[in-house]
C-alpha cells in the first residue's frame, strides 16, 4: 500500500522536533489502525528514507525532515513536498549497515547484547554507524559500540558512547 501527498514543511516549537510534514488525517489512520508506524518515506520522488510516523497528541500525525534533506533539496519553512510513503518491512526499521552485520557474525556476544536493547536504541545506533561516508569509518564506529555495550552490559548511556567516541580517537 501506497499513499501520496503535499505537504508544507513545519516548525515545530520544541527542541526535540525540529522540522516536519503533516500525514494527512486519512492517510495516517490508514497506517496507524493496521499498527504500521515505521514508513519508507519517498520525497520530491527522489530520494527514500526510512521513517517514523509521529504523533502529537490531540493534534496531528508528522513526518520529521532533517537538515541533511532540508538542506538538499534547499527547503524553507513553508516549502511544499512530495511525499509517498508505505510500510517499511525492514527488520530494523532503516538500513543495516553491511560493517555491522560483518562485526555481529564475528561476535556473537556483542550480538545478543545489541539484540537485548529496545528497538529505538537499535536504530539510533544504527543511525550512528552508517552516518559516515567510509566503510573504515563505519566499521570503526561499529566496533566502538559493541565494545561498549558489552563494557556496559548493554546498559546504554549516549555521552559515554560519546566519550568512547573520543577516547578511540575516532
Amino acid at each position: 500500500m501506497k499513499k501520496s501527498w503535499k505537504a508544507k514543511l513545519c516548525k515545530g516549537e520544541s527542541a526535540i522536533w525540529g522540522h516536519y510534514v503533516i500525514v494527512p488525517e486519512t492517510i495516517a489512520k490508514t497506517f496507524l489502525d493496521k499498527k504500521i508506524k515505521r514508513v519508507i518515506c519517498t520525497i520530491n520522488n527522489e530520494i527514500k528514507i526510512h521513517a517514523a510516523l509521529m504523533h502529537k497528541k490531540n493534534q496531528h500525525t508528522f513526518i520529521n525532515i532533517n537538515n541533511e534533506i532540508r538542506k538538499r533539496f534547499h527547503l524553507e519553512i513553508g516549502s511544499i513536498v512530495s511525499l509517498e510513503i508505505q510500510e517499511d518491512e525492514s527488520k530494523y526499521g532503516m538500513t543495516f549497515p553491511e560493517e555491522m552485520k560483518e562485526l555481529m557474525h564475528q561476535d556473537p556476544e556483542g550480538d545478543a547484547v545489541f539484540h537485548k536493547l529496545t528497538p529505538g536504541r537499535q536504530r539510533s545506533l544504527l543511525y550512528l554507524i552508517s552516518k559516515p561516508k567510509t566503510s573504515e569509518s563505519r566499521l570503526k564506529k561499529a566496533l566502538v559500540i559493541l565494545d561498549y555495550l558489552k563494557a556496559t552490559g548493554g546498559k546504554l548511556d549516549f555521552k559515554e558512547l560519546n566519550i568512547a567516541f573520543k577516547a578511540s580517537k575516532f
